[in-house]
């Protein structure tokens, strides 16, 4: 078999391309790399050129829609920073159990550090590091202050 070294590109489905066009080059920053008219999509490069591609593609209004979600590689330090910056920008953060919190998620299994956010479509975006210390799966998902305040012991 090919060893897969990670994943390269995911898709997403909006319904209004302009609207979310501007939430991911406004309020997330990314890069846009390509927008094609015609097919209504637009790609954006995360990570760098050439690293990471996330694509966008409009399916129009609709009673029926699937919400979906892809996760973020951040830095630590970017992480714990999120949830201010996320509400500067209007966006509500949340925790792992869909609560409005300012506070960072651990998924202790991982172990990874995680704060989760919505886009206009309501799919669930994730900001995520992994963490380097051991991953203790028996705590379960606890908040980062339980997280850094002796649950690890």
């Amino acid at each position: 078999m090919i060893a897969v070294r990670g994943l390269f590109e995911a898709h997403l489905t909006v319904s209004d391309l302009e609207r979310s066009i501007a939430f991911y080059s406004g309020a997330l920053g990314l890069e846009l790399a390509h927008r094609d008219a015609d097919r209504k999509a637009a790609f954006y490069w995360m990570g760098g050129r050439g690293e990471t591609m996330l694509g966008l593609w409009e399916v129009g209004a609709s009673p029926q829609r699937m919400n979906l979600h892809i996760a973020l590689k951040v830095e630590l330090p970017d992480l714990l920073n999120a949830p201010r910056r996320l509400r500067a920008a209007n966006i509500t953060p949340f925790d792992f159990w869909g609560r409005s919190s300012d506070e960072v998620t651990v998924l202790a299994w991982m172990p990874a550090a995680s704060v989760y956010f919505q886009d206009p479509d309501g799919n669930l975006l994730e900001y995520l590091t992994m963490l380097s210390e051991p991953a203790r799966p028996e705590l379960g998902v606890v908040g980062w202050g339980r997280w850094n305040d002796g649950a690890r012991v």
